[in-house]
């Protein structure tokens, strides 16, 4: 079985370059982030024609997050509040958040905030956001040993996730306190980082600048994750970061990642 996830900065203008990758790569799962598009203009129709059913939450112009799988998705929700109730509710006002169970495997599909600088208020807004997560995916853990959380986090968990990382600890997306957010809100929780089973080096991205050039040096940050419960993690047999589509032209500024799981069952 094959899930991906992959930051699309806008379903409706890299919709050749996704369906292509489908074509090419016929995954059972695809997590997209920032779709950038209400409900109503989802470009659903192109993706059903592969034969993929869809899920999504979306708003105009930011945000938005879908999955699309080869079977039908059960107890799918949308934002914290499902799970949560009223808590954290004024956060589901940015679409970042859906889930859904898929052959037994409940997968949680994020776009956790950027955070833009530090001491900010988006910046504040990420760390409650995280703070969110944390009590979100601890009331689904108590449900299910069969969990998958991936997206964009927003957060290079570690020192070899950044091409360069000299005066981190100024850098949103780098901070401790991000740092620490992830831990708590998803590591802690027993969710492990599929992609750090299979390599321990440094050099491996997910998102690079659109500006300076940062591609091209392959001066990245790996950014976008894919956890596993410790059930789903034993069995996954290869995670990799496909670099071809951040080669296209007019491409988004992530890259796919997928993992293979084998037999858990």
């Amino acid at each position: 079985m094959k899930i991906a996830t992959w930051n699309v900065n806008s379903i409706r203008t890299r919709l050749e370059h996704v369906k292509n990758w489908l074509i090419a790569n016929p995954i059972d799962i695809l997590c997209v982030q920032e779709t950038k598009v209400i409900d109503d203009l989802f470009p659903q129709q192109a993706f059903s024609e592969l034969g993929y059913q869809l899920i999504f939450s979306g708003q105009k112009s930011y945000n938005g997050v879908a999955i699309f799988s080869r079977t039908v998705a059960s107890e799918v929700s949308r934002g914290f509040a499902p799970v949560l109730g009223d808590t954290f509710a004024d956060l589901d006002e940015q679409k970042r958040v859906i889930t859904g169970v898929f052959n037994d495997i409940r997968i949680v599909n994020l776009y956790v905030p950027n955070g833009s600088a530090i001491c900010s208020d988006k910046y504040a807004y990420k760390l409650r956001w995280f703070t969110a997560l944390q009590a979100y995916l601890t009331a689904l853990l108590q449900q299910s040993e069969h969990v998958l959380v991936c997206g964009d986090f927003n957060v290079a968990p570690e020192d070899i996730d950044i091409h360069d990382p000299k005066g981190r600890e100024k850098q949103v997306m780098a901070t401790d306190a991000e740092r620490l957010a992830l831990q708590q809100g998803v590591i802690d929780l027993g969710l492990a980082d599929v992609f750090r089973k299979f390599t321990s080096d440094a050099g491996h991205f997910s998102w690079w600048d659109y500006r300076t050039g940062a591609f091209r040096r392959n001066a990245g940050w790996r950014i976008d994750h894919i956890y596993l419960t410790p059930v789903l993690y034993d069995c996954a047999i290869a995670c990799e970061i496909d670099r071809a589509p951040r080669e296209l032209e007019q491409p988004s500024d992530h890259t796919p990642v997928i993992v293979t799981l084998g037999s858990w069952q």
